[in-house]
C-alpha cells in the first residue's frame, strides 16, 4: 500500500528532515505535498531528485492526505490538525500541542506502539530529550518499575529552528570578537550560556 504524504512545516529543518527519512528509508508514497507558511510558499525542494513547490498551509491542503506531518509548532498544529484528521489524514504531530491531551496518544514506538491503535486522527511524540531517555529507562522499568526520576536536559538551540542556530553563530562571534551578545529569537544570550 502506498500513501498520500503531507509535511505541515516542510521548510523547517525537522520537516526537511521527515523529508530525509522518507527517501532513505523508502517509505511507500503515491504522493507527497510539501506545506509551510505563506512566507515559504513557493520555495521548492528537493524530494528523490523531484523538485516539488511548496504550498500555503490552508484549510483545504489536506483532501486526500491519509498520513499528515506535522513540525510547525504549537499553534500551527492546535488549528490545522484537527482539519487534517477531519478529513481523514492520520496526523503524528511534532510540537507540544497535544502532548498532554488525554485523548490523544503520546507515542514512542519503542516503547508503546499499541496506543497507536486508539488514535481519533492525531497522534503526539514526546519532545526529543524524553523519548531518547525513556527508550533508555523502558527495560529498566520493565524489570523493577521506576516510581521516580529527576531529569534535568540542555536542549539544542538547533530545536529551535535556522533562525536560532543563525543567531548563536552570530553571538558566538560577537562574544569571541568582545561585542555585546544582542539577542533575537531567545529572550537572553544564547552563545556560551
Amino acid at each position: 500500500m502506498e500513501y498520500n504524504i503531507a509535511i505541515v512545516g516542510a521548510t523547517g529543518l525537522v520537516g526537511q528532515e521527515f523529508i530525509k527519512v522518507l527517501v532513505q528509508r523508502s517509505f511507500p508514497m503515491k504522493s507527497i505535498r510539501l506545506l509551510a507558511s505563506d512566507r515559504s510558499a513557493g520555495r521548492k525542494l528537493l524530494v528523490s531528485k523531484q523538485e516539488i513547490e511548496v504550498g500555503e498551509t490552508t484549510s483545504d491542503s489536506f483532501d486526500g492526505i491519509d498520513i499528515a506531518l506535522f513540525s510547525a509548532g504549537s499553534e500551527i498544529s492546535r488549528h490545522y490538525a484537527p482539519l487534517a484528521a477531519k478529513s481523514g489524514a492520520v496526523v503524528i504531530d511534532n510540537s507540544a500541542a497535544w502532548r498532554m491531551e488525554p485523548d490523544v496518544p503520546l507515542v514512542v514506538p519503542e516503547v508503546n506502539p499499541e496506543d497507536i491503535e486508539w488514535h481519533s486522527g492525531i497522534i503526539a511524540n514526546p519532545n526529543c530529550s524524553t523519548i531518547q531517555m525513556v527508550v533508555a529507562l523502558y527495560p529498566l522499568h520493565k524489570v523493577n518499575p521506576i516510581k521516580r526520576i529527576v531529569v534535568s536536559t540542555y536542549q539544542s538551540v538547533s530545536g529551535t529552528g535556522a533562525a536560532a542556530i543563525e543567531e548563536l553563530n552570530v553571538q558566538s562571534k560577537q562574544v569571541l570578537e568582545g561585542q555585546k551578545a544582542i539577542p533575537h529569537v531567545y529572550p537572553h544570550q544564547i552563545a556560551f550560556n
